[in-house]
């Protein structure tokens, strides 16, 4: 890792100088394993998956009909037919010119075809004859037929020794069944990473015990397992630690042995009982953690241990952690699993009110977006902002994103937006 980041500790960041940081010190995807097909949805591909065959195997008919020679424009529209070719079997021999077969949906070509015309478009006739009785076909509205209509060439899909998806795509049931037109049952991808998350402050109660005074219940912990899951990763939880210096160091160097990150939730301010920034300064090094972010600028990155595993030490307040999640950990996390080139889906969209800011940093509101009867995106906040209102995350589908450079927006201007996606 570069010590650049190291240097960074008392300055105030912008988010992009951050996200740099966080890009220059991303460790590299960690290792590979084997999972069956079935096992693998939203896991990430390790390696490029080439075809090992022709997709599709053989040339085929795309639809019900008949499979010919066409001759073009000769006048020919009456045609013998020689038999019958099904999904799943061929036909032996070679079509000669003026020729048919019938033919189903997916059955391959026979030798010699070239087209095939829909049954919609014939008329089906036999007729005996001395050598017995004979089949044959007429085709109607012959000049609408084309040489190689209704045809799939083997191969059209994925060459055989072609790429089929490439490493980092993280796989959605379409791909499985990508893989699984291929012949594979196994996918080679990233080990899911081992994030342990815990909360800090006297005053956090786990849900299900009884609420003292001055405490609060803690939500950070069930939002973060939920984001972790939903990305990928194996999470360890350790609970709530009170604010006691000497434990919180200790569970600090017990996470380094059993996580590829660990992420705590208050504490990293400068506040006399936030002691999490302080026992990371003791247990491995602070890189940054201002960030002109609204909500959530206390937020700490470092490294633990001798090993330098990512730390994040996020802000106290509930909508403020989901929110540096997403802008922050997120990235990182989706580098650990291999998906490098990955980017936040922005969009743009008409504010229907107007948009609080405050020039010089980046506020996210959480807010909810729709299109109107001419497919233009509009957007409108929730409501109520407060980084504690986690309620505001609830009722949104979106995070509006308004740049450092504007004290605000005005109703009908544009804003960009980053939909939540699959991970909320």
């Amino acid at each position: 890792m570069s010590l650049s980041c190291f240097e960074l500790g008392e300055r105030m960041l912008s988010v992009d100088e951050a996200l740099d940081a966080l890009r220059e010190l991303a460790p590299n995807s960690l290792e590979s394993e084997s999972v069956s097909l079935s096992a693998s949805l939203d896991r990430v591909l390790a390696e490029d998956a080439i075809s090992p065959i022709d997709v599709p195997q053989n040339t085929n008919a795309a639809m019900d009909g008949i499979a010919m020679s066409w001759p073009g424009d000769n006048g020919q529209t009456r045609f013998a037919l020689q038999g019958e070719v099904l999904a799943g079997s061929r036909f032996d021999g070679r079509l000669s010119p003026g020729q048919a077969v019938t033919i189903t949906t997916g059955a391959p070509l026979p030798e010699g075809a070239d087209t095939v015309i829909m049954s919609e478009q014939l008329l089906w006739a036999q007729e005996e004859s001395q050598e017995g009785v004979g089949r044959w076909v007429e085709v109607q509205q012959a000049d609408r037929v084309r040489r190689g209509q209704n045809v799939r060439e083997a191969g059209e899909d994925i060459p055989r020794g072609t790429k089929a998806l490439s490493a980092g795509t993280r796989l959605k049931p379409q791909h499985l069944g990508l893989l699984a037109s291929l012949g594979m049952i196994e996918a080679r991808v990233v080990r899911r990473p081992r994030v342990a998350i815990f909360s800090t402050g006297d005053e956090v109660t786990a849900p299900g015990e009884t609420l003292p005074a001055a405490g609060i219940f803690d939500s950070n912990r069930f939002s973060l397992h939920g984001l972790l899951t939903r990305l990928g990763c194996e999470v360890i939880d350790l609970g709530i630690l009170a604010d006691d210096f000497t434990y919180i160091r200790g569970a600090l160097e017990e996470a380094t042995q059993k996580a590829d990150m660990v992420i705590t939730s208050g504490g990293v301010s400068v506040g006399q009982a936030d002691l999490t920034r302080k026992a990371l300064d003791d247990t491995g090094r602070l890189g940054f953690w201002r960030i002109a972010i609204r909500p959530g600028r206390p937020l700490a990155f470092g490294t633990l241990g001798e090993h330098e595993i990512p730390f994040f030490g996020l802000p106290g307040n509930p909508v403020a952690v989901m929110v540096t999640f997403l802008q922050f950990v997120q990235p990182l996390l989706r580098t650990l699993l291999g998906e490098h080139q990955w980017q936040p889906r922005r969009l743009t969209a008409i504010a229907d009110e107007p948009l609080q800011s405050r020039q010089g940093r980046v506020d996210f509101l959480r807010g909810v977006y729709a299109c109107d009867d001419q497919g233009r995106l509009h957007v409108r906040t929730t409501g109520r902002q407060g980084s504690g209102i986690l309620s505001s995350m609830v009722a949104a589908n979106c995070l509006i994103e308004i740049e450092a450079a504007r004290a605000g927006v005005a109703q009908g201007e544009t804003v960009t937006l980053q939909p939540f996606g699959e991970l909320t």
